[in-house]
């Protein structure tokens, strides 16, 4: 079944189709092999039809009754082929009802033609009547004697990570359950850690599937990054999220390939590592699906990404792997050097001489658990009549903790007379929490499992994990790294296996029958299987904001619209002071502009466009940093600059082409670099800096003396139309007028006519009700309204300002996913998940330094650093699977931790607890933690944590804010103020004539720290 040149295979990588004999139908590895050797893989996708005498189970007929413990409702929001999925979960329910639920008029496949004629409807009403999917059930419909491609037990590469780690992540290596309805969805995904993945329908109507090609996954992923910015700032793999959802039309328009193809029930779906794919249900119908791995997929694993914003994504360790399978490159795996150059079409090899040293190993290990059960029950009563075949019929335990604590503490008479305490039937009783329910009775649903493997959870005596809330990052932590396997492991093992069984059956009690199970025999001691679940559909909420482009009624009076602290009111009137002379009720100035422009030019994110997502208030450096450098280095702030680097923009191409008509946006710029910068330019009159591609200017073409397009048209007393501020990038529109380009790009109905140019602006579109709009920030310091104000993103929140208001008052405002382009968020619905708080850099403070801490009072003063210590404290995992964070090194009695250092990760220790009592234990990890000593003004002292303190740089939290007490509150503002400075005889150049040098008003600077509150 091989071939001589399997690159030369599939070129035109299309999802293929195969139909194997009952003879080849009998070694799933090998088969996967072949198919690849055929080029099936280059396709991401690829379909198995089984011999048509094959069967998993006899009958589905009895399983109405099974419960869906966590449907979920799948809600979709988005347009023009470009969508969101949220998945909220609903009440359990049994399949019956389910069944009747997805067959309802509500619910039913409507009437088509054909595929296409469903396809259309399915992409047309994606965001109508929200299904129910029953996803992500742990079990298995397969009978207990099917060996052939059984989901349960594929006996691949995978198992290593339970063999050798201990570790169960349902839906990953056990089998998952999933019952659908017509529009259920899966979304644009590539397996946890870029696995394979096998998936059979097991009764009902087709599934529909897409793939892309894993050789073109790096342009899905780009194109998905252009249309859903929020997301993929927020997690550089959000499709992993599993909530993206592109239409085909859309992969067309951008040349992305890709195929498809329909799965009819009794047929196999093969996904490959790195293949995105996604697709719908016809109607009901019942699937079922794991992950598996090949030697091809180690590499795929190494360098597979990882979300970052969620802990209950799945993550496994590759060092096992590694290790047993690529020692000669294990060292530099470990040192980070071991790179890896993936050739998609290189299909799977079947062997090496490693992996079958280790199926050896694997094979002697199980033999050995079997074993080891058996023996030491021998000595304590007559042993059952089990055979091997009534082993394949075991299941992995997983009863609740209350029971497996009742049976611990029963006496020891009770527990050797006890028949039940030895029945297999009890003994191996299906999961109630992994599996679903299991029944004797011949052809009624059973989970199917891997024979030898019995689960222990066991009883708590300390801090206990949370099971449901640990994720699988945690697990490997604590299992998947161990000392490197010697050379000589394979006669090191037998030795202490019979060792290890001898112990065991000296050291086993009457009540130990179960804890006995647990000794796999590997490396580690008294290796216990952990188990935990992986969200294949993960539960998220649809945000609760406006329509697009909807101007939401305002409240009925001034006093109605918003209600400011007398702390917020306080912060207010400071900012709105740093702006003295950029506001356009006063005369134009300039000088102000340009000084304005030039402290933004020295503050990141050094572009004055990128600053929309970067608000002024939250780095109130910038105006120190302007001031010091105007009075110590006068012109040096134009030498200052990053003029002429490149940078990451921070604004979304999205942003520039959606809005007004704009429906179907493009997400790339020929103006950025394939590395994602972007030149930085500096107009020559009026010092504003910004990206070449955020401006609309072509790199090729900056030059020395370049200028903005305002100051190429001398048009120095332009101001924005869209607000009440000045100083900024401006664009011109095309009704000859000049509004900011972060106007353009937050207002919704404006748009820009040359998306490439940024230029000419078209503002026609903004409807009458928006213009009314009164902001909550300048509305006291206008006589009449004017500008079009933005409003809350919030559903039901009217609150209004305009853009470069809110921008210097600190209102967030961030990327948003098609097809919203800016997410706002006023400060009355500014979560604590929001606040910077959450996202702290707790750098290590140094002596002398002053911050901010909380009295014993509960108010916050400012205080110094006077003194500083460190500790460090070890994370230690204990034998019965509760854990420590905050063990001392000279709490380890079999090491001298404070002479020799910390354990290495995964060592196995012995700890001395608060009880006095000696306890063994796996070492996680080590944590260095900073306690420092603070003097008040009084000269009192306290000793504080680093969270506890905060140091002046950063935005404090509201509630420190509120409670903060300080001898000057203009301590907490930086004001920006300008004195005009005399120059040929004038105060302030308002005529239209070339602007002076720089050098001419920096000496005002070291004057202008207090404002004049003059308007």
């Amino acid at each position: 079944m091989g071939s001589e040149n399997p690159g030369t295979f599939n070129t035109s990588c299309k999802i293929l189709t195969f139909h194997p004999t009952m003879e080849e139908f009998k070694n799933f590895g090998k088969y996967i092999a072949y198919i690849e050797s055929q080029g099936a893989h280059r396709a991401g996708l690829a379909k198995v039809i089984p011999p048509k005498d094959w069967k998993p189970r006899q009958s589905y007929g009895d399983i109405d009754d099974m419960t869906i413990p966590a449907p979920i409702q799948q809600v979709v929001t988005g347009q023009s082929g470009l969508f969101t999925q949220y998945n909220i979960q609903k009440k359990s329910m049994t399949v019956g009802e389910y069944k009747r639920m997805a067959n309802s008029e509500k619910y039913g496949t409507p009437r088509h033609l054909d595929f296409d004629d469903l396809e259309r409807k399915y992409w047309k009403n994606l965001t109508f009547v929200s299904p129910i999917y029953g996803a992500d059930i742990s079990g298995s419909l397969y009978d207990n004697h099917i060996d052939e491609w059984n989901i349960g037990n594929l006996n691949t590469l995978l198992d290593m990570v339970e063999q050798e780690c201990g570790i169960v992540i349902e839906g990953v290596n056990t089998p998952y359950l999933y019952f659908g309805m017509w529009k259920t969805t899966f979304a644009w995904h590539t397996e946890d850690m870029d696995l394979y993945s096998i998936n059979y329908l097991h009764f009902g109507e087709p599934k529909s599937w897409y793939a892309i090609p894993p050789e073109h996954g790096k342009r899905l992923e780009r194109l998905a990054k252009g249309f859903f910015p929020g997301s993929s700032q927020g997690c550089d793999a959000f499709l992993r999220h599993k909530m993206t959802l592109i239409s085909p039309s859309i992969l067309k328009k951008y040349s992305i390939p890709f195929d498809r193809v329909t799965q009819e029930a009794g047929e196999f779906m093969i996904t490959f590592p790195y293949g995105y794919h996604a697709g719908f249900n016809h109607g009901f119908n019942c699937a079922e699906s794991t992950n598996f791995a090949t030697l091809r997929w180690i590499d795929y694993g190494k360098m597979a990404t990882q979300c970052t914003c969620r802990k209950d994504m799945v993550k496994i360790s590759m060092d096992v792997f590694v290790q047993f399978l690529q020692p000669d490159r294990y060292e530099l795996w470990k040192s980070g050097k071991d790179i890896v150059n993936i050739d998609h079409t290189k299909p799977t090899a079947l062997t090496s001489p490693q992996m079958d040293d280790w199926l050896e190993r694997k094979a002697s290990l199980r033999a050995k658990s079997i074993r080891r059960y058996i023996c030491p029950l021998a000595r304590l009563c007559k042993p059952p009549a089990w055979t091997s075949k009534s082993l394949k019929t075991y299941s992995r335990s997983s009863k609740p903790k209350s029971e497996k604590k009742k049976k611990r503490t029963e006496s020891d008479g009770i527990a050797t007379t006890s028949s039940e305490a030895l029945d297999p039937s009890r003994v191996d009783s299906p999961s109630t929490g992994m599996l679903s329910d299991y029944s004797t009775a011949e052809g009624e649903y059973k989970p199917r499992v891997k024979p030898p493997l019995v689960y222990v959870l066991p009883k708590s005596k300390k801090v206990v994990f949370d099971k449901e809330r640990m994720s699988c990052q945690q697990a490997f932590e604590q299992f998947a790294t161990r000392s490197r396997v010697q050379t000589g492991w394979k006669e090191q093992e037998v030795s202490s296996e019979v060792a290890g069984m001898e112990e065991e059956a000296n050291l086993l009690t009457p009540y130990q029958p179960a804890r006995s199970l647990c000794s796999a025999g590997s490396v580690y001691p008294k290796l216990k299987k952990e188990i935990t679940k992986s969200r294949r559909h993960p539960f998220s909420k649809p945000p609760a904001r406006s329509p697009l482009s909807v101007v939401k009624q305002e409240a009925s009076s001034d006093e109605e619209m918003f209600v400011f602290s007398e702390e917020d009111q306080a912060e207010l009137e400071a900012w709105k002071s740093q702006l003295t002379h950029l506001w356009q009720s006063r005369s134009h100035n300039f000088l102000a502009e340009r000084k304005f422009n030039a402290a933004a030019a020295l503050t990141e994110p050094f572009c004055a466009i990128c600053t929309l997502f970067y608000p002024y208030y939250q780095v109130k450096k910038m105006f120190l940093l302007y001031l010091l450098l105007g009075k110590e280095y006068g012109n040096m702030i134009t030498a200052s600059a990053k003029v002429g680097q490149r940078t990451k923009p921070l604004i979304p191409e999205m942003c520039f082409t959606s809005g007004g008509e704009n429906t179907e946006p493009s997400p790339t710029n020929s103006y950025i670099g394939e590395d994602g910068t972007s030149l930085l330019i500096s107009c020559a009159k009026c010092c504003l800096q910004v990206h070449a591609s955020c401006y609309g200017i072509r790199p090729d073409l900056v030059k020395d003396g370049w200028t903005c397009s305002r100051c190429t048209a001398n048009a120095w007393t332009a101001d924005c139309y869209l607000c009440n501020l000045r100083g900024g990038a401006l664009k011109n529109t095309t009704d000859k007028r000049w509004v900011h380009v972060i106007c353009a790009i937050t207002v919704p109905e404006v748009k820009f006519l040359n998306v490439l140019e940024r230029n000419p602006v078209d503002a026609s579109g903004i409807p009458e009700q928006r213009w009314k709009l009164k902001c909550i920030y300048c509305r006291m310091r206008v006589r009449s309204v004017s500008g079009a104000c933005i409003q809350c993103s919030h559903e039901h929140c009217s609150t209004s300002f305009h853009v470069t208001c809110a921008h210097a008052a600190g209102v967030l405002m961030e990327p948003d996913d098609w097809p919203y382009l800016v997410s706002i968020t006023c400060f009355k619905h500014k979560t604590t998940n929001q606040s910077v708080s959450q996202h702290r850099d707790l750098r290590v403070l140094s002596l002398g330094q002053m911050v901010i801490a909380k009295k014993r009072n509960g108010l916050y003063y400012k205080c110094k650093v006077i003194g500083t210590s460190a500790q460090t404290f070890y994370e230690i995992n204990f034998e019965d699977g509760s854990y420590s964070d905050d063990v001392y090194p000279e709490n380890i009695v079999s090491r001298d931790c404070l002479q020799h250092g910390s354990p290495t990760e995964g060592e196995v220790i012995q700890v001395r607890w608060t009880d006095g009592l000696v306890y063994s234990a796996k070492f996680i990890t080590s944590d260095l933690r900073y306690t420092y000593q603070v003097e008040f003004e009084g000269g009192s002292q306290m000793t504080l944590k680093r969270e506890d303190l905060y140091s002046l740089e950063e935005e404090l939290p509201k509630r420190v804010k509120a409670r903060l007490v300080s001898s000057r509150r203009t301590d907490w503002v930086m004001y920006l103020t300008f004195t005009p400075v005399s120059i040929s005889g004038r105060n302030s150049p308002t005529e239209h004539c070339s602007p002076p040098p720089i050098s001419a008003y920096t000496q005002s600077c070291s004057s202008a720290y207090y404002p004049s509150s003059e308007v």
